[in-house]
């Protein structure tokens, strides 16, 4: 994935949750978890994966799901409840999986994907399938037992697993700070015996060559890795969230440090992108999402007899 490309996810991703905040306005829509800031952190480390290597992500999915190739307006109508979505609207925004394309769940459980991820690399190992795993969390899953236990049978079983933390500074309404008194999460990572690196998730280029580093290391050795991406949640933890327990000084540095906005002024002094071309390419991605809007409104709902159809307990 070539600088602008990976400039025209993220600007996709931006695009979708900006349209899904606007419909969440009107009203009435399903509420949402946006990853509105972090998305060089999810389109960096899918630029480095392989079509065969498989994902599991988190509640703040939209934008690992739109790096990794998904269709908007698919997500839009499982967000909706539509059958036209990739769950045919059971999974809402929570529980998103797009098998076609290697994301095996989304969990809505802080550090489902955790307990998860070793059982996925085992048996993709015990199959002699080709590919490695990838696990997306949170700095807050990390405060959860599961991630220690994952971790650790990863190593013990030598499952090759890409774990990236994306270290967004806020665990639902609780500052990182209290909740952790080591300020990376790579820190843990290295006590049991896991090459680690942390890097400025806010710089894609950054990520991208991290996260490719990365999955050398694990296709080479077999052995899992952790990934630390310090970035920022730009909007609150949920849709209905008022922020009022964010303050303007703590935000302003972060937003000076906008992802996409850092990659626009790279690739405009670099002379890779003219302002104009800027403005088209804002412009077809926008259309796009519009687009995916009307499709997803349009579509039908599950009819009845669906009602138990691909469900599991």
């Amino acid at each position: 994935m070539t600088p602008l490309e990976m400039l025209r996810q993220m600007l996709r991703a931006r695009a979708y949750e900006a349209r899904v905040a606007a419909l969440q306005a009107q009203g009435p829509f399903p509420m949402t978890c946006s990853s509105q800031g972090q998305e060089a952190s999810a389109v960096g480390v899918v630029a480095a994966l392989r079509p065969e290597d498989r994902i599991l992500t988190n509640h703040r999915s939209g934008a690992h799901l739109i790096a990794r190739g998904a269709d908007p307006a698919r997500i839009l109508a499982e967000v909706m409840g539509k059958a036209t979505g990739y769950c045919q609207g059971k999974s809402g925004s929570l529980h998103i999986s797009v098998a076609e394309l290697g994301v095996v769940l989304t969990s809505t459980i802080v550090g489902g994907e955790l307990s998860m991820a070793p059982g996925v690399a085992l048996a993709r190992k015990m199959g002699h399938e080709p590919g490695i795993t990838v696990c997306f969390f949170g700095d807050g899953a990390a405060c959860e037992g599961i991630f220690h236990e994952s971790l650790n049978l990863a190593t013990v079983w030598q499952l090759p697993i890409l774990y990236v933390c994306e270290n967004n500074q806020w665990q639902a309404f609780v500052r990182r700070q209290e909740t952790m008194l080591t300020e990376h999460v790579s820190a843990w990572g290295a006590g049991y015996g896991l090459p680690c690196q942390t890097v400025d998730g806010n710089d894609v280029q950054t990520v991208r060559d991290a996260a490719r580093h990365a999955v050398d290391t694990i296709r080479a050795s077999g052995k899992p890795y952790l990934l630390e991406t310090l970035t920022y949640r730009q909007r609150g933890h949920y849709s209905g969230d008022t922020e009022a327990h964010i303050t303007a000084q703590e935000r302003a540095p972060w937003l000076a440090r906008d992802p996409i906005q850092r990659q626009i002024s790279r690739l405009l002094d670099e002379g890779t992108l003219t302002e104009q071309a800027l403005s088209e390419l804002q412009d077809a991605v926008y259309a796009e999402i519009d687009a995916a809007v009307r499709q997803a409104q349009s579509a039908p709902y599950p009819a009845p007899d669906a009602l138990c159809t691909d469900v599991y307990a």
